[in-house]
């Protein structure tokens, strides 16, 4: 089922299909920021990645010697959310472990996301309990895709991203499995823009580990439209558009990331992982904020 909240600047609509964010509308011009999800090209809008970010080895993984599979991202994104509560302003779903979840990702825990409008700005929390009498390991992450161009006489070129710091750093390399290889590329050097083309992901997405910012907007050269993604806390930044192009752009705040090709440990060794213990919770939030 699909919800609504706006105001007088911004208007969003969220599913229970993976609590997933379907539209930012800005209101002004009826501009609008999230990807429609055209399947030519990707069929989400703004998927949530969970217990997992990106791909296991193999598409396994090991718990206490036991072997459990999960799909690329996990199973959050295509999972059936309860509608909690819905406010003027906010909206809350939650996923909570079952049976069927039990069999692949052996932990009990409640996942709530909330969406908060107020003013121009979108703001997305995550929030993990767990339920269990023992640590539970996870990632979390987001995968918002936004249009761009947002302009219909635009192209990709006609765009670049500004960071709200100045960068040195080198993209954390990913092989053609999908899997990270411990090599690096450079990325940024000593600069606060990465201009944008088709060429730019020919090798997936851009990857970073260690960025100063905590904040990026995607801009044009032509007007002053723009929408920003505000990740104070997040420790990895993935930036993503299919390869030979398509008329979005991904942003994304993870906590975790996709295997190393040669990881062969347990779950809770795995680099970026998040160790909850028992009846204690996990929550932060990142925020989308348009300029119209």
């Amino acid at each position: 089922m699909i919800y609504s909240l706006e105001n007088s600047i911004i208007k969003i609509t969220a599913s229970t299909q993976g609590a997933e964010l379907h539209s930012i509308t800005g209101k002004k011009e009826g501009t609008q920021y999230l990807w429609n999800g055209d399947s030519k090209y990707w069929k989400y809008h703004s998927p949530i990645l969970f217990p997992i970010v990106g791909n296991l080895v193999g598409s396994k993984y090991r718990i206490d010697e036991n072997i459990y599979e999960l799909p690329s991202h996990g199973f959050g994104r295509i999972s059936d959310f309860k509608f909690v509560s819905q406010t003027n302003d906010s909206i809350t779903f939650e996923l909570k472990y079952s049976e069927d979840t039990m069999k692949i990702y052996p932990y009990k825990f409640s996942l709530f996301v909330n969406y908060k409008i107020e003013e121009n700005v979108v703001k997305v929390t995550y929030n993990v309990k767990n339920l269990d009498n023992k640590d539970i390991t996870f990632s979390i992450g987001a995968h918002p895709a936004f249009m761009c161009p947002i302009e219909k006489n635009e192209k990709i070129e006609d765009y670049y991203l500004e960071f709200n710091e100045k960068e040195t750093s080198d993209r954390m390399e990913i092989t053609k499995e999908g899997y990270f290889s411990h090599k690096r590329k450079e990325a940024l050097n000593d600069t606060d823009i990465m201009v944008l083309s088709k060429e730019l992901f020919k090798d997936d997405a851009l990857v970073f580990d260690d960025l100063k910012s905590d904040k990026i907007t995607i801009k044009s050269k032509n007007h002053e439209k723009s929408v920003s993604v505000e990740f104070k806390g997040f420790p990895y930044m993935g930036i993503w558009a299919p390869k030979g192009g398509a008329p979005f752009l991904c942003i994304e705040p993870w906590f975790g990331h996709a295997d190393y090709e040669d990881f062969t440990g347990e779950f809770k060794e795995k680099e970026g992982s998040v160790l909850l213990t028992s009846g204690h919770e996990f929550k932060y939030s990142y925020k989308i904020s348009i300029i119209e």
